[in-house]
């Protein structure tokens, strides 16, 4: 079995708080929580703009289907930046500070996410378009692939020992609330515009609006006091020169066993999320705005879904609640397309809600059982790592890997299928993890 536990040595480091700390664990877990939403927000309208309008602004010279694939493929960019990012900023957050690497992944964000707002479409400027528009793409995934490992980092760090997963599990709301909110927002200017103007250039509102929020969230991090085990760490002088080295030769399990345990909750996750979008008004011909009223709603579930499984995780342990919910993931995504094939909007509705509330289970836990699986002077570099990893392999390709089984099998049901592996593979990676003990309790 693969162990979480630190030396007994760097146990004090997890507990031990600096005098400069003088920020609350829950003042903490809310600022996080903001932040991320913000940079998921931003992070997701691109998405739900790829599903919905990126074929025809970017590819227009391009098949319907082969449009969509290259809308997804920008989609995937993103991820396949992260990695890099999180290399990046982990190096950094584990030498200089989790604070600042949190403040540069919202900046570069934002900045990526306000300038996709004013990039001309194809129609305008020919191949440059989709060109500018990868670049940007790229930028954004570089800037949240330090987010995900800083927040969780903050949230857990500042956290008592017994409450762990519970504060852990706020910035972990923000996938969800930043995906509401990116939906909640197309949905209101479809509803405001017509459907020439929502095309022509009603879909840039978002991106434009995005940097009112990041100015928000810099105000509020900027408030945030830096991890006291962190500055424990490099008072002690446990800081290393080079983590990424370090995570390679003494950490390589767990970065490979985080990057796997992961897979179910990305992969199913985009799918349900990006993918559903394309495949529900083109296939089942639902309105645009029913599949988002449908993700937006779920999603809403998903947000207390989320916080009830990661405070359950600090009673009864991040694994129990994690298997469960890839266990269950497994029947429900073989469920998941013959429901949905119905057309009928409740089942729909109902597909989507499982699924999501499938993910808040692996979710939840997550942030802490990540946390649990690495020393304190290379836990920016492995959390960032193996999570990037994973939404590499699991979610950058899924909406595209969707798309393509589609036409090449003809049935959905290889989606389904699909799905159905990811949580198997995610449930045995899991499954591999002992429960860390020297955090307290049984998380």
């Amino acid at each position: 079995m693969l162990q979480t536990a630190a030396a007994p040595a760097q146990a004090s480091a997890l507990t031990g708080r600096s005098a400069k700390a003088d920020a609350s664990p829950r003042t903490v877990a809310i600022a996080c929580l903001i932040g991320a939403t913000i940079e998921w927000f931003d992070f997701f309208i691109y998405g739900t703009a790829a599903a919905l309008i990126f074929s025809t602004q970017f590819f227009p010279k391009t098949s319907e289907l082969a449009g969509t694939l290259a809308a997804f493929s920008t989609f995937a960019i993103g991820f396949f930046a992260r990695p890099i990012g999180g290399l990046v900023m982990g190096h950094f957050g584990d030498r200089i500070g989790r604070k600042a690497m949190l403040v540069l992944s919202l900046l570069m964000m934002g900045v990526g996410t306000f300038a996709i707002g004013l990039l001309p479409t194809y129609a305008q400027i020919g191949i440059w378009a989709p060109v500018l528009l990868v670049l940007l793409r790229i930028c954004q995934g570089f800037g949240v692939g330090g987010e995900w490992s800083g927040a969780i980092l903050m949230a857990v760090e500042h956290a008592p020992p017994e409450k762990r997963g519970f504060y852990g599990g706020f910035p972990q709301l923000g996938v969800a609330a930043g995906l509401v909110l990116a939906n909640a927002v197309f949905l209101g200017i479809g509803l405001a515009l017509t459907e020439q103007q929502f095309q022509t250039w009603g879909w840039r509102i978002p991106f434009l609006f995005s940097i009112v929020l990041v100015g928000i969230g810099l105000y509020v991090r900027h408030k945030v006091s830096e991890s006291p085990i962190f500055e424990k760490a490099r008072k002690h002088g446990e800081a290393v020169k080079t983590p990424l080295v370090e995570i390679f030769r003494k950490h390589k399990k767990p970065v490979i066993t985080s990057a796997l345990a992961c897979l179910a909750q990305n992969g199913m996750g985009y799918i349900v999320l990006v993918y559903m979008l394309s495949y529900g008004t083109t296939k089942l011909g639902l309105p645009r705005s029913t599949m988002l009223s449908f993700i937006i709603a779920a999603n809403l579930l998903e947000i207390v879904a989320t916080l009830y499984f990661a405070k359950l995780s600090d009673r009864i342990g991040r694994r129990k609640v994690m298997m469960g919910g890839t266990g269950i993931g497994v029947l429900w995504a073989l469920a998941f397309f013959p429901v949905v094939d119905t057309a009928i909007p409740a089942l729909v509705f109902i597909a989507i809600a499982g699924a999501r509330l499938c993910i808040a289970a692996m979710y939840g836990p997550m942030a802490a059982l990540f946390c649990e699986l690495f020393e304190p002077k290379v836990r920016f570099s492995g959390t960032s790592l193996g999570y990037q990893m994973g939404s590499i392999i699991g979610g950058a390709l899924a909406p595209f890997f969707a798309a393509l089984l589609l036409v090449a099998t003809g049935t959905s049901f290889s989606i389904s299928l699909y799905m159905a592996a990811l949580c198997l593979i995610s449930f045995l990676a899991i499954f591999s993890i002992a429960e860390a003990k020297q955090w307290g309790g049984k998380g």
